[in-house]
């Protein structure tokens, strides 16, 4: 995709036709210049939502010079309940709004927690901005897991990302604090990780499991304690808990895998740092960061 070609204005992406894409049909434009989905381009073409030059044409149509196809993103509501909650954002434009997400918010209502949530958060901070989007998690964290959240405002911007998330395209760094010292500075974890027993929420590295890659790296040596910053090459639920606790270095204060050493922390000491990735609809590299939450640096403070 060039940005010349493409855009996204108003709520709708437009592909101008040029010569190079001169006698393509409309639905070789939607799948492959505009790379839609199939479930997405089967959602338009049943709400009418595709148009060259402002009309409804066949899909097998061949396109001229000068045509300007159009596809509109409907706006679609959220059943969320708003909450005053404060939310930390890291950048946003018309196409994401990524957050730094604080420890003990869960992202998304559940049974456990109908109410409270960042998801809630957030369309409260819409409202406040008179703005209005469905709330598509690109990336999720557990409750107490700080950090980066990537949220799409429309349905071609989750579908791109995730497509690069499946590629690999999209770098995950993390910063933790383990028990004990390291016996080397770097190293990976290749273990696969999976749900043996549905009814446990535990993850576990067995034979069944799916391929799992987790990077690290020691940055700071404290008492009994190791700071370290971690790449994620796959992106498992708990896998850097899980790969951590695997190896003899729980993460501290994460009760699950093991790490629960002493008080001097609430939770697991793991924080989502930094994001890297392209922008779907510009192409053009992004790079966010979010800052060290404080009770992480007051316990790299005390173990120092």
């Amino acid at each position: 995709m060039k940005e010349n070609k493409q855009q996204e204005v108003a709520g709708r992406l437009v592909f101008e036709i040029d010569r190079e894409h001169e006698g393509m049909e409309l639905k070789e434009i939607l799948y492959d210049q505009m790379r839609l989905s199939s479930r997405l381009v089967r959602k338009l073409k049943r709400t009418k939502n595709i148009l060259v030059n402002g009309n409804k044409i066949a899909f097998h149509a061949r396109l001229r010079k000068g045509d300007r196809v159009e596809v509109i993103m409907e706006e679609e509501s959220n059943q969320f309940e708003p909450q005053n909650i404060p939310i930390d954002v890291v950048y946003e434009d018309m196409d994401l709004l990524i957050l730094n997400k604080q420890p003990g918010l869960v992202v998304h209502p559940t049974k456990g927690h109908p109410i409270g949530t960042l998801a809630n958060a957030i369309v409260y901070y819409m409202q406040e901005r008179g703005e209005s989007f469905k709330i598509r998690f690109v990336n999720r964290l557990d409750r107490d897991t700080s950090g980066l959240i990537i949220i799409a405002k429309n349905p071609y911007i989750q579908q791109e990302l995730s497509k690069q998330m499946i590629d690999n395209q999209v770098e995950k760094r993390y910063l933790a604090v383990i028990k004990g010292c390291l016996e080397t500075e770097k190293g990976t974890v290749d273990a696969p990780i999976g749900r043996p027993y549905p009814e446990d929420i535990t993850r576990k590295v067995y034979a069944g499991g799916q391929p799992s890659i987790t990077h690290y790296e020691a940055v700071e040596q404290l008492k009994d304690a190791t700071v370290v910053r971690l790449l994620l090459e796959t992106g498992r639920t708990h896998q850097i808990r899980v790969h951590m606790s695997y190896i003899g270095h729980p993460i501290l204060g994460d009760e699950l895998y093991g790490g629960k050493a002493d008080i001097l922390i609430e939770r697991q000491a793991l924080h989502a740092e930094i994001l890297r990735f392209l922008h779907p609809r510009t192409g053009e590299p992004m790079e966010v960061k979010a800052s060290i939450p404080a009770d992480i640096l007051e316990l790299i403070t005390k173990l120092s």
